[in-house]
């Protein structure tokens, strides 16, 4: 009997791991192999490899998408491949790995076969960045897709993922100037100048994870020069931008406010209901950071970053008070969205069509622009625009709190239905901009029918492959698997290898069931105060109410979705699925 060791790794460390770390440790069971198995996974716990287990081993396999840190290995026999080679055909793979692996010397990268290797003279190095609005789906899957896509070709590529927890594996210097192709997957404002010279191709994160190899493809053939603007105000005005993607770079940097001070009004109400409205007390102490300072960032965060989008640095500040104002005038979300629009369009008319001497030149993005777009920004908002616009919001808030059982449980189908159409795409990102925007008049019951639908396409994915497992490949179990857990967390995306590989059947079984779910969690009242977090919310008491009927709702909806599509479904064919 074989005793080997197996490490799994990928981007995200969400889907791709989990999979080839189950798809592996059957392929060691049918061998009859003893397999001690090490899966990378932001998901599930990790237990590393021991010395002891590394050891013992006769070999050690690594199916990875990303870099790993092998100088433990030292001395073992190791081989190295990716993890869309061994999902075909796990056994096999695991077989012509373990009798391929040859010892690792200190210094000298691992061996894989010959006949994989690309020739070196067509060998391409990529870098690549990818962002989505809310930094958690779509940035790592897309760079995870577009890490095995380029694998695939035989390129070298090194992605940057700046989600919500920053930039990470970040380009440096060196990496650019020795890239032969820059692609640009992003849904947000993703700063650019210093791909100055740069062959460059941009497209969105959603194209990025599901037609990789087209775009990629596309990008080798059709991507221009890079051209940016030597001036620093202005090199983003280069770009040709549209409206949504200045949108999603402002909601992008309001959901961190958003999030945080939902759940600290959350933790308030631990104390009671109505415990803040006693001065002094924790309730009131918790109630003013999220209440009075976090809620009243969020308006003036989502206008300044949506003229950051537009114009650069100098759109900032008109943005941040133009929001501001929009705030004070009781414009809500809508004025703060007219706000940024308006200051950074202003900003980015002044510093196109504003020539000074050269002298005065610097003058303009620290001192000349913020002022004029700011005194702009600011007068039409508090003669134009801010009075009809607060009306508006007003109307609507009112219309939302007044509203009878069946005008929300059809507010709730739709936006359960908009949920669950594009999985984490436009429609699905101005249903959540919506709920997201009512917090700040304290209306919490889109929210919580949003954050429900959104979490019914990746649990009934999982749900369909555990109702008919006949029906589903290796690989699309596994899936379902990281699907299911998705899911939980409230990142729909899950789902979108399954909508990928069969979207006549997939998009309106998750329909049928987002639209139930936002229905029902509109008829029974449930409120949420946190726009993320999925179930993991429930940690925090009162966050949620009513919860059981909010869970009954969010079952409901699974059941549906997963029994649709199981019935729905052909048997699996005889072809191989990748996860992304």
């Amino acid at each position: 009997m074989k005793n080997i060791a197996i490490v799994t790794a990928c981007p995200s460390g969400v889907a791709n791991s989990i999979i080839a770390a189950g798809l592996l440790a059957q392929a060691s069971d049918k061998l009859n192999w003893k397999a001690s198995i090490e899966c990378q996974s932001t998901v599930l716990p990790v237990e590393l490899l021991t010395a002891a287990v590394i050891d013992k081993a006769d070999a050690i396999i690594i199916a990875s998408n990303t870099q790993v840190d092998t100088t433990r290995f030292i001395g073992k026999k190791v081989y190295q491949g990716t993890i869309s080679e061994c999902t075909s055909n796990a056994q096999a793979w695991l077989e012509e790995a373990v009798s391929a692996a040859t010892e690792l010397v200190a210094g000298k990268a691992i061996t894989v076969k010959k006949e994989s290797a690309t020739d070196v003279n067509q060998v391409k190095k990529i870098v690549a960045i990818t962002a989505c609005p809310t930094g958690v789906a779509h940035t790592f899957m897309a760079a995870e897709a577009l890490e095995v896509e380029a694998k695939r070709q035989g390129h070298i590529i090194k992605v940057e993922t700046r989600g919500s927890v920053g930039a990470k594996n970040q380009l440096t210097a060196q990496d650019i100037l020795e890239a032969d192709l820059v692609i640009i997957a992003a849904d947000i404002d993703v700063p650019m100048g210093q791909f100055n010279g740069k062959r460059l191709y941009k497209t969105s994160t959603s194209l990025a994870l599901k037609k990789t190899e087209q775009e990629m493809n596309k990008a080798f053939a059709n991507a221009p020069i890079f051209q940016a603007s030597g001036d620093a105000n202005t090199a983003q005005t280069e770009e040709t931008k549209g409206m949504y993607k200045h949108l999603m770079t402002g909601v992008s940097h309001m959901l961190p406010v958003v999030i945080a001070g939902g759940l600290l009004i959350a933790l308030s109400f631990v104390f009671g209901i109505e415990a803040f409205k006693e001065e002094g007390t924790m309730a009131a102490t918790l109630m003013d950071i999220g209440g009075g300072a976090a809620f009243a960032l969020m308006i003036p965060v989502l206008a300044g970053f949506i003229a950051f989008s537009i114009a650069d640095r100098p759109g900032l500040a008109p943005g941040l008070i133009g929001g501001m104002l929009a705030s004070s005038m009781g414009a809500g979300f809508l004025g703060g969205i007219v706000a940024g629009f308006i200051a950074g369009y202003a900003a980015k008319f002044i510093a196109d069509k504003l020539s000074l001497p050269q002298s005065m030149e610097a003058l303009k993005p620290i001192l000349i622009i913020p002022f004029v777009a700011s005194l702009f920004t600011g007068l039409v908002m508090v003669y134009i625009v801010g009075g009809p616009v607060s009306a508006i919001m007003s109307g609507l808030t009112d219309f939302l709190n007044s509203m009878g059982s069946t005008n929300a449980v059809l507010l709730g189908v739709i936006l359960g239905c908009m949920m669950c159409f594009d999985l984490g795409g436009p429609v699905n990102k101005a249903a959540y901009t919506f709920g997201v925007g009512l917090l700040a008049s304290q209306t919490y019951g889109p929210m919580a029918a949003i954050m429900a639908a959104g979490m019914v396409p990746a649990l009934g994915m999982g749900l369909a492959t555990f109702l008919v497992k006949n029906k589903f490949e290796a690989a699309e179990r596994e899936a379902g698997k990281a699907s299911f857990v998705l899911g939980l967390c409230f990142i729909s995306e899950g789902a979108i290898p399954f909508a990928a590989k069969d979207p006549m059947r997939v998009i309106p079984s998750c329909m049928a069931g987002g639209a139930l779910t936002g229905g029902l969690s509109m008829f029974f009242g449930a409120e949420l105060l946190a726009p993320h977090g999925g179930l993991f919310v429930l940690l925090i008491p009162n966050a949620i109410s009513p919860v059981f009927m909010y869970l009954v709702a969010i079952a409901a909806g699974t059941a549906v979705t997963g029994f649709t599509y199981a019935f729905l479904k052909n048997k699996a064919e005889k072809r191989s699925f990748v996860a992304v």
